[in-house]
Formats: C-alpha cells, structure tokens, sequence
C-alpha cells in the first residue's frame, strides 16, 4: 500500500477521526486509524467499539492496501509537518514509513485484518432535516448532559422524533435543556433515542452550520449520519428516558422580561460572592426591577439590579447561578423570558418570540 497526499488534505480526514480514539484502550488496535485505499479513496476509520467514525479524501497517486497506523503518532507528525509539503506513506509488512520534505519517520502499524468490522445494523427509519439546525439544537442542549451518573440513561441526548419535529433533550436531574427543530422527512412511527455524550460531542465536532440537508439513519442499536465526505455511527443507549415534559412546569404565569446580556453580566458578577461550592444566588422580583443577590459564609453580600418588564412583586427565589447562566447562553435573542409559578418552583427559560427552544432550572435552597 501506498499514498500521497499534501498536508492540508491529510489532515482534515486525520482530525475528523482522531477525537474517536480514546488513549487507554482495551485492545492495542484500537489505538489505531483504519487506511483503506481503493478505487482512487482513501476512507480512515477509527472506532472505540462505541462510536465510528468514517473520513473520505479522494487519492490519485496511490496503490490500493490496508493498513492501520497509531492513531495519536501519525497525527502529531502530520499536524507539525509545514504547509504545503506533501506527505508520502508506504507501507512493508507492518511497517510504516512516511516522507515530507526532508522529514522521515518510520511508524509501527498493525494488520488490518485486526480492526474490528462494524456491523451494518438494519436501518428502521430515516429522518432528515438541516444540518445548521440539528448543530444548533446539539449546542443549545448538550451541556445539561449527566457525566457519569448511575442513571446512565442520563448520560446522554434523547432524540425525540414524531411527526415533522424532531427534540433533542438533556437533563442531569437539575436542570433540562430543550431545543426543537423541524424535520423535512419524519419517522413513520414516533421514535425516541438516546444518543450517549461521546457520540453527542462527537456528532458537534462534525456538524457544519449550513442549511444542507443530511439524513440520520436509524437503526435498533445504532444511529448513523452519512455525508458525502463523511460517515458516523453511535450505539444507543438502551434505556428508557424520563418523562421531560412533566418537568416543564405548568402553570408558570408569571412572567419577567430581561435584557439577556444584562442579566448574564448581572450574574456573572454576583456570584463572585456566592459560596463558592454551590454557587447559589437569590432572584428577587420587583416591578420593573429584578435583583440578583448573592451571600456567602464569610457575610460578603453582593446585590445586582436589571431592568425588568414585569409587574411581579415580592417574589424570591434561589438558583444555582451556573445552570442560569448556561441556559441564557444557549438562547439567540436580545431578551429572554423567565417564567415562574412560585419561590418553591422551576423556572422555565426561554425566548420571548417562541418556545422552540426551552430551559429548566430547579430551585435551591439557600
């Protein structure tokens, strides 16, 4: 096998894959990318048996073969290697010998009958819709994403799909994130999967902003996105979701209108003065006026006002500072809405114009 390939070709594909591999490794092939040359392609595979990631870049100067090369090394090289200069790769047995200019490597690779091949699960649905809207729905949730809670159904995105609206919705049990977006082809029946956090921050590594339509394959174990350059599969998580809407209070009726720039500052300096484990801060609502208040234990106390549209008054309530200031970062408008039903209840956080996209945060006790 050989190739050859100018550094900036080399190394879209390489990064693309690279993030896949993890560094410990229960099999030393894994640490490994998959090359595959044939019929002027040259597709690189890396995979944790969790996730699969498949990069494509056209290779005229080439013989076909198959080869796996450390993953980590042969992206360290290529990423150091200066622009322009073509990048020359043979392979002999199972060693790996690359050429840039003046540089020479020689790298130890492993057969490629050792990776492992990833079952081609039966597809039981499709779903398409904009690629610059799943993005934006991704990063409009993935933060309130469990890490490693023992409800392991937490630790990842639920994609919730009926009719011509797809959900995507994360909760770590304190908060919930919500963003929909429309889809121009749905399932046949409602579906509804959990997409595990690796695959979700993958999946945002690749994502492009644009308005081109992609297609989600959907299988009974797997999720798979295919592109043209590119292709990603993700094992699902095989549990069953909590049910996110009865988290969204009901009820909720009163409502505070702020500047969400100046709500954001607001609470970034406040809680400066907050205890700094549970960075708690207080909301106090006012007509016209919403003040956030913040103590800690050594009896410092910071008070911020913002104007607010409201005619609430003699409301207050404590919040976990960091989840509010998360949730107004996933919004997109000047002004956000909070929403309240009591000082014991959820706030629910979204834009003033439309409810698309929807943030639950919990109260705490301070």
């Amino acid at each position: 096998m050989r190739f050859s390939l100018t550094r900036e070709v080399l190394l879209k594909p390489l990064q693309q894959v690279v993030g896949v591999v993890e560094k410990r490794q229960t099999m030393p092939v894994l640490s490994n990318v998959l090359f595959v040359l044939e019929q002027g392609t040259l597709a690189l595979t890396a995979t944790d048996l969790e996730v699969e990631m498949v990069s494509r870049v056209g290779c005229a100067d080439g013989e076909p073969g198959a080869i796996t090369i450390p993953a980590r090394k042969f992206f360290e090289i290529v990423r150091a290697l200066p622009d322009g200069v073509m990048v020359n790769v043979s392979v002999n047995g199972d060693r790996i010998s690359v050429n840039a200019g003046r540089s020479r490597y020689t790298l130890a690779g492993l057969s490629a009958d050792e990776y492992p091949s990833t079952d081609e699960s039966e597809i039981v649905d499709r779903l398409k819709l904009s690629e610059g809207a799943l993005k934006r729905a991704f990063e409009g949730t993935a933060f309130a994403m469990a890490q490693q809670d023992v409800r392991f159904y937490l630790n990842g995105l639920l994609l919730d799909a009926e009719g011509d609206r797809l959900r995507c919705v994360a909760t770590d049990g304190h908060r919930l994130a919500l963003s929909e977006v429309e889809l121009s082809a749905g399932p046949q029946v409602k579906r509804q999967l959990i997409v595990p956090r690796k695959g979700v921050l993958e999946l945002l590594r690749l994502l492009d902003s644009g308005d081109r339509e992609i297609e989600l394959e959907v299988g009974r174990s797997h999720l798979r996105l295919r592109r043209d350059d590119v292709s990603f599969s993700s094992k699902l998580i095989d549990g069953r979701f909590p049910d996110y809407e009865a988290v969204i209070p009901l009820g909720a009726d009163k409502e505070v209108k702020v500047n969400r720039d100046a709500l954001r500052t607001a609470l970034q300096r406040a809680v400066i003065l907050s205890n700094e484990k549970y960075r708690g801060v207080r909301l106090e609502v006012e007509p016209a006026v919403l003040r956030v208040v913040a103590h800690n234990p050594e009896q410092e106390e910071a008070v911020e006002e913002v104007e607010a549209d409201t005619s609430i008054s003699g409301l207050s309530i404590g919040f976990n500072a960091s989840y509010l200031l998360e949730a107004l970062a996933a919004l997109t408008e000047e002004d956000a809405l909070l929403l309240f039903r009591d000082s014991a209840s959820s706030a629910l956080v979204r834009e003033p114009s439309h409810g698309r996209n929807r943030h639950v945060v919990m109260p705490m006790r301070l």
